[in-house]
Order: C-alpha cells, then structure tokens, then sequence
C-alpha cells in the first residue's frame, strides 16, 4: 500500500492511496458491507455511486458463512464480485456491541454466537487469520471499544489489554507475512485526552501502515468527538492515512476531514435510508411524513443519483407506505451517492484552498434543513 499527500488546505488534506486493488482518493467514505454485501445493492450499484472501497466486517463473516469458506472460494473479492479495494474491521465494535453474549479476558473474546448459539473464540491471532483468509487490502488488529461513559479503571484497563492485542495482532501478521495487505493500529482510550495522547504514541510506536481513530459516536458529546479526533490526527505520522471508524453523519465527516482525517465508514446512511430517512444537501428527509404525499419535487434537488433523477418524493413515500422493496433499494442507491458525492466536493475544495468556505457553507445549509424538518415534524 501507497499514500501520497496530494495537497492540504488547513489540516485537510487531499490523497491517494494505491492498493493492490485499485486507487483510493481521500477524503473517502466507505460504503458498509457487513456481511460481504451493502444491503439491496449490488457491485454495480456501488461503482455506479462512485466508490471506491467497500467495509466487510471481520466478525459476522467468521460467523457466517466462515472464513475458510471465503478462502476456498478465491477471497473475498471474488466471493462478493467487487473488483476495488476492501477494509476489513477488527470485530472489536462487535465485542462491544454484543457484550451481553461475550466474556473478555487477556486471550481474546469468548463469545456465544448470535446465529445458532455455539461457542467461539476471537483472539489477536484469529482475527488476523480471519482477515488474511478473506483477502482484504486493509486490516485490524483486534481491539475492545470502550462504552461512554467509563469509569477510570476500566478505561486503563481496556487501554492496556488494546495495546497488547495489538502488538500480538502485528506480531501474528508479520509471522504470515501476506502479501498485499496493509495493517492499520486502531487508537482508542475514551474519552480522556492524556489516555488518547497516550494510547496515540504507544500505537504509533508499534509501527503501522495507517491509524484509525477507534471508538467514537458511542454517546460522548459531539464537541468531545471533534476534539478526539483532532487531537489523535495531530499525534500520528501525517504521511500515513487516517481512518475515523464508524462515523459518518455528514456534518460529522465535514469536520473531521477539517481535522485531518482520511477515510471514513458507517452503516447509518444506508440504515436510515431502509428506514425512510434519507440525507440530502438541505438536511435529513423523512419520506414517511405526510407531507411529501404530493410531492412531486425529486428526493435531493442537487443529486445526479437514479433515485433523483426519475423519481419523485410521492413515488419515494408511496414506496416506503406500501412495504415495496424498491423504497430501500431505491433510497440506498441515493444513500451511498450523497456520501460519495459529498467526499468528492471535499477533495475539490482542498484542491482549490477553499475547505473552509465550502465546510461554512455546507454545515449552513445542512443544519437549516435539519431545523425546518424538525419544525415539519
């Protein structure tokens, strides 16, 4: 793996990441793929949107349909018929997000599977093993995301257990030496900034290919976030990629990119778009209301997408009022096309020197949008 700094604008910053499936300009937003697929979406869907690279999640597919199966049939890229470049997640955020059916000690996670209810085990070294199985261009080591708020002890205990995964995790990789595959370190700590400072250096000091900003948007205040993530931004080698995992509200990606974060990933656009909510340049929409009964104005006026282009809000709500599929497929669709969109203007402006301008003037118009939804409401 290769990443360029193409140019930077404050602390944005344009670049380029070269995998040995293809190019990845940054910013760059990762549609997620949970389960080898972006739900209702094909590959095709996904290029026609624009993207780059696609997120599959570590743990659900050694849950199902396993990692040896994926090997045998070629990787993961063949398995899902996506050509580009893959990240895959650690399964950490699982860990966390399943606590109630996992026990953590210093081996891994010991954890009753939500499919058929059978024992498994995630250590460092499994989770490399998973991930060199699937093939992915980017991987985790294992890592414990730590739940807002946390007291003291339990944050510097998570820390420390994280720290050392991740030196058996890197361990584990160079030992199977896979070619082609990158390894970003993850920096988590809470919400305290001397443990993110620390937790920063002793990743940083590891020795990793790029660094995700881990264990944010769990229910910390927003300010707390930016300010995170700006301050992990600062303490790692500004020519390696930076990766802020799970975020993706695009008010929260305009200001992380202002903050000098490369990549990005979340499930929420397209969740909310299967639920009927959809993001738009003048805010969130949601197509249940009835007030869009009649409307025959598109979903998002500056959007190029299908779903925009020949079909109307009405359309969009009758869909979703009716239970017919094409209202997710077809929100989804404009789902990942406003996000991708959205990273593409960023990119212009930094290469233009206008970052600042265009994050004014798209937080304005964004946030106006949210407060008259919310007077509609």
């Amino acid at each position: 793996m290769i990443f360029e700094l193409v140019k930077t604008d404050g602390l944005a910053r344009r670049g380029r990441l070269t995998t040995p499936h293809g190019v990845v300009e940054t910013p760059a937003f990762m549609p997620v793929g949970t389960r080898g697929t972006v739900r209702s979406l094909g590959p095709d869907d996904l290029a026609a949107a624009g993207s780059q690279i696609v997120l599959a999640n570590t743990y659900h597919l050694f849950m199902r349909p396993g990692h040896a199966l994926i090997r045998e049939l070629g990787g993961l890229h063949r398995f899902m018929a996506w050509p580009g470049p893959i990240l895959t997640d650690s399964g950490g955020f699982q860990v966390w997000s399943l606590s109630k059916l996992a026990a953590v000690d210093e081996e891994g996670v010991r954890f009753r599977s939500p499919v058929d209810g059978s024992q498994h085990a995630l250590t460092p070294e499994v989770t490399i093993e998973v991930q060199h199985a699937l093939g992915a261009d980017i991987i985790h080591p294992l890592d414990e995301c730590l739940a807002y708020p946390a007291p003291r002890e339990a944050a510097e205990r998570s820390l420390e257990l994280t720290l050392r995964w991740a030196a058996r995790s890197k361990a584990a990789h160079v030992e199977r030496a896979a070619a082609g595959q990158a390894m970003f370190g993850i920096v988590q700590g809470g919400t305290d900034a001397e443990r993110r400072t620390r937790a920063a250096r002793a990743t940083v000091d590891l020795g990793f290919d790029g660094y995700a900003i881990g264990g944010m948007a769990v229910g910390e205040p927003k300010q707390a976030m930016y300010d995170l993530t700006a301050l992990v931004a600062s303490l790692v080698p500004a020519g390696q990629p930076r990766y802020l995992m799970g975020v993706g509200k695009p008010e929260d990606l305009v200001e992380a990119v202002a903050r000098g974060v490369d990549m990005f990933d979340c499930v929420l656009p397209t969740r909310n778009a299967r639920n009927g909510q959809a993001f738009t340049a003048d805010g969130p929409v949601t197509l249940k209301q009835a007030r869009y009964a009649r409307a025959a104005a598109p979903l998002d006026a500056e959007c190029t997408c299908y779903a925009c282009r020949d079909f109307s809000r009405a359309y969009l709500r009758h869909l979703f009022m009716s239970g017919e599929l094409l209202g997710m497929r077809l929100a989804s669709v404009h789902a990942v096309h406003h996000m991708i969109s959205l990273v593409r203007r960023a990119r212009t402006a930094i290469l233009e020197r206008r970052y600042a301008a265009f994050r004014s003037q798209f937080l304005e118009q964004f946030a106006s949008g949210e407060t008259l939804a919310r007077v509609a409401s």
